[in-house]
């Protein structure tokens, strides 16, 4: 039986004045709707206690487990207004298999696709004119669960909760879409065999933060990641999927190894492709491959994606050998035009041919 969301309104909930001040320049990830969904999980009773509450603190025991052993997994994906004012998802079937995915790697019980799909619609319902219009604005959501049960023992947690908070987002490149720069780390491994490379939890971004420290240090936007077996074969950036744009008409990416979260926004770009007159390749590709075809200008544009940028060019590479301009160093015509295709689906400006957006409100 699915979850009902009952809803408890916020008696702080804020102004209409002061939501608009918000939304009319939101940023990313520091302004927060009115309330939040929860659900909790027991291994005795299953998942209930479901509820729309106000946004607000959680009260956590010191011993709560996620505290000490880091059992949590979470989720992103964006609530989109198109022209006429309704509210759309982007393929959020793909972000419950893969909480459900993460969940199994770290021994949380899975939320069903009803369960995720409705705290989103009971949240968004609530809170929709907190989704913003206009540009590449849009409400970010976070769904996550972590292990709440307060104990002190290495073992799965016998309770579980579940929360989702949204957050009003504006264009990810406020002035305009900007290659970035890239550190390639041999330092640093992002997940080995067997990790939790795949899954989605915070202990993969954690210690990407020092991997990105290095790269700040070394004048980088980012960090990409090699294997940590070999430390040649090209894996991912801290927080992004990485696409290879090739003269011979490829456009190449890493294949999936345990290792690799698998994007959302990945797999609608091998989708894409085609549309884009490129064939979409999954492979082994190695550091000294990208940057040789860099040099020669067999890989002409180089890019990264994910649900908060979508698509973000890279501009250069650099290494302890030396730095490596990609093409012009400027947003290549390939980049530019899935990232435009993408949006275009998103916000309902071109037709949904693959059956990708969800409408809830």
């Amino acid at each position: 039986m699915s979850l009902v969301f009952d809803v408890s309104a916020n008696p702080q909930a804020v102004s209409a004045a002061d939501r608009e001040q918000i939304l009319a320049n939101p940023g990313f990830g520091t302004n927060f709707t009115d309330h939040m969904a929860k659900a909790v999980w027991t291994s005795d009773g299953g998942w209930g206690d479901a509820a729309i509450v106000p946004y607000g603190p959680i009260q956590l025991d010191p011993a709560a487990a996620v505290l000490h052993y880091a059992q949590e997994i979470f989720e992103g994906l964006k609530a989109y207004r198109h022209a006429d004012g309704s509210i759309w998802l982007f393929r959020p079937d793909q972000n419950a298999q893969r909480l459900q995915r993460s969940a199994a790697r770290l021994a949380l019980p899975a939320l069903s696709l009803e369960d995720f799909i409705g705290s989103i619609t009971a949240l968004v319902e609530v809170d929709q004119d907190w989704v913003p219009s206009g540009g590449e604005t849009s409400l970010y959501l976070r769904p996550f669960m972590f292990a709440s049960e307060a104990f002190l023992g290495v073992r799965p947690s016998k309770e579980v909760t579940y929360l989702l908070i949204a957050s009003p987002a504006g264009a990810y490149f406020s002035g305009g879409v900007k290659p970035v720069s890239i550190w390639i780390t041999d330092t640093y491994s992002r997940a080995g065999r067997g990790g939790t490379g795949a899954a989605k939890c915070g202990g993969n971004y954690a210690s990407s933060l020092l991997a990105q420290t290095e790269a700040a240090s070394r004048g980088c936007d980012q960090v990409l990641f090699a294997d940590s077996v070999e430390g040649k074969w090209l894996e991912e950036l801290g927080g992004m999927n990485v696409y290879l744009v090739t003269n011979a008409g490829e456009l190449i990416t890493p294949e999936l190894n345990g290792n690799i979260l698998e994007g959302v926004t990945r797999d609608s770009i091998l989708q894409l492709a085609a549309d884009a007159g490129l064939t979409p390749v999954e492979r082994k590709v190695s550091i000294e491959e990208l940057l040789r075809g860099v040099g020669d200008g067999a890989i002409r544009e180089v890019f990264a994606c994910g649900t908060a940028a979508v698509v973000t060019p890279i501009g250069s590479f650099k290494d302890l050998a030396g730095e490596y301009t990609v093409g012009a160093g400027e947003v290549g015509e390939v980049t530019a035009a899935i990232r435009q295709q993408l949006l275009d689906i998103q916000y309902g400006r071109a037709e949904d041919r693959y059956g990708w957006m969800q409408r809830i409100v």
